[in-house]
């Protein structure tokens, strides 16, 4: 048995003694106020004394010593006029209640360290693309002023369990399912329309919406829906027509872009490298599909796990400064 239960058991011991008389049927609890006022007396050696230490006063540390001897059904203290002595009963109450009010307040003391330290293993899950672009900079950049941090990241385009599976964060792109889970909005992702200059070399750039219906279309359809809803402004477009190219996996539907095969449709942080060394070029700039956002998705937040909350920080502030991702920034 281990000292905590022991303690426990000692006082359902004492609560028991009180089963004789008229308490019979009350519920055994632990009234660490009460206890405290008990153990400040026998350790202060007068109701006054232990009113000064507990900054209240001399008339409530009695009502509370009180009210623990009637609940427990026993007198732990002998007073007279001029001075109080400990019962046998007493002593081994206040042994006993000493010992849980330390563990409660190291209890305390090691929650409230939690909440200013962050330390232990942070179990993060993000898409397979997301999560190799951008949530590796992130977790680098969380881990490096982190020392008693670890992480453990899984990247999967399947919806985890967060719960059951015992994840703390997941990063997710595209609105939310209702859930009971709390998140936090990271930003949204924007998109462009690309192809690469020998590709509008051989075919022409597009000068309106309407005419992507004569290109080559390369399509990121990961549920076989092979179209794009393009906004600009009020207007809106559906492309519907054949794809030279459907695919599940947004980084295949950029490398063949890359190699000449048609026109993509890429959230920019992921085509802007390739903009900037020539390899792409935006076409009929300001048709895209409508802004997506992305959230960190997590248990709750009360009491929310200082490396939880600080690592959804970190993204918050990546997420921002990154003006390939915000709608406002340069591709």
């Amino acid at each position: 048995m281990t000292r905590a239960s022991t303690e426990a058991t000692v006082v359902s011991k004492l609560s028991k003694r009180a089963a004789n008389g008229k308490q019979a049927h009350m519920a055994t609890t632990i009234d660490l106020i009460d206890m405290r006022a008990f153990v400040a007396v026998v350790t202060e050696g007068s109701f006054t004394a232990a009113a000064e230490l507990l900054e209240t006063d001399k008339a409530r540390v009695s009502r509370l010593v009180s009210r623990m001897e009637d609940r427990l059904g026993a007198r732990l203290l002998n007073r007279s006029t001029r001075s109080i002595s400990v019962t046998e009963v007493g002593r081994e109450y206040f042994e006993h209640a000493s010992s849980i009010l330390i563990a409660a307040e190291a209890a305390e003391a090691k929650v409230a360290q939690r909440n200013q330290d962050p330390k232990g293993r942070l179990k993060i899950a993000a898409g397979l693309e997301f999560g190799s672009t951008r949530v590796d900079k992130w977790i680098a950049a969380y881990l490096k002023d982190r020392p008693q941090v670890s992480v453990e990241a899984e990247y999967t385009n399947r919806l985890v369990d967060i719960i059951h599976e015992g994840v703390d964060i997941a990063i997710r792109i595209g609105d939310l399912q209702d859930s009971e889970l709390s998140a936090r909005k990271l930003g949204e992702l924007t998109y462009e329309l690309y192809a690469a200059p020998g590709y509008l070399e051989d075919r022409g750039a597009p000068s309106n919406v309407e005419d992507l219906q004569q290109h080559a279309l390369i399509i990121h359809a990961p549920r076989g829906r092979a179209s794009w809803s393009l906004v600009c402004g009020d207007a809106s477009h559906t492309v519907s027509h054949t794809a030279r190219c459907i695919v599940n996996n947004t980084m295949t539907a950029k490398n063949l872009a890359v190699a000449g095969l048609g026109i993509v449709q890429l959230p920019r942080y992921m085509a802007r490298d390739h903009v900037e060394a020539g390899e792409l070029t935006p076409v009929l700039v300001g048709w895209a599909r409508p802004p997506v956002p992305v959230h960190a998705v997590f248990a709750s937040t009360r009491y929310m796990d200082p490396k939880v909350r600080e690592f959804v920080d970190v993204c918050t502030t990546a997420f921002r400064k990154d003006a390939s991702m915000s709608s406002g920034g340069p591709t």
